[in-house]
């Protein structure tokens, strides 16, 4: 975990991407390094994620988790396809459980802190806050972390260009989670030189900021 902690650290930013075709996970992966953020949460939000994950990961140079992983099955087919990573959107004792037993690196999803204090029963310190902007933003994410001095997030939902700046400026955010860097539309219409521009503009922003302590 430490390692993809660090490697979060680094870039701050994590595509969140929902592919439909496995054929056009190369071209991704492509425009993500070009545009210097070579990292994908790929979501199990359709049946392309496992073979993309697989294409994605044999690559060397992309570090790619499975995101929207509801199930054990699913963590099953997303490590056995190269995920360095687990994504939850909520909290899953059996998702949560089956990762540590197998030194598995997962973020959970959490809203609460109730959430929270369930998943540092299992040892954990880095969660999604999801969805981030629906659930009050930045402002419920400094209220809610007040009494949790170890713990770090990853916002994700409804954070774009726009917001970003703002949420990164804040010690207790390890990264932002983003689907406007390679959009489903994007990808299918095969405009992967928008991603690299989404993706360069990201990390042009993250630039500016001082590294987090």
């Amino acid at each position: 975990m430490k390692e993809i902690v660090k490697q979060f650290e680094e870039m701050r930013i994590i595509p969140v991407v929902a592919i439909e075709d496995e054929r056009d996970a190369m071209q991704l992966a492509d425009a993500l390094a070009a545009g210097g953020l070579p990292c994908a949460e790929i979501t199990f939000r359709t049946a392309a994620a496992a073979g993309t994950i697989r294409i994605m990961a044999n690559r060397g140079d992309i570090l790619v988790g499975a995101g929207t992983v509801l199930k054990v099955d699913q963590i099953k087919a997303a490590v056995d396809a190269g995920a360095r990573f687990i994504v939850a959107p909520g909290f899953n004792s059996k998702v949560v459980s089956y990762c540590v037993e197998n030194n598995i690196p997962v973020m959970p999803g959490i809203v609460t802190p109730s959430e929270i204090e369930a998943a540092l029963d299992f040892g954990l310190n880095v969660f999604k806050f999801f969805p981030a902007e629906a659930f009050g933003g930045l402002n419920t994410l400094k209220a809610m972390s007040g009494p949790y001095g170890a713990v770090r997030f990853i916002p994700t939902g409804g954070i774009n260009l726009s917001n970003l700046w703002e949420y990164l400026k804040f010690p207790k955010i390890l990264a932002c989670g983003g689907t406007w860097i390679a959009k489903t539309a994007l990808i299918s219409e095969g405009r992967f030189d928008e991603i690299s521009t989404n993706a360069k503009e990201a990390v042009a922003l993250v630039k500016t900021l001082k590294p987090s302590p």
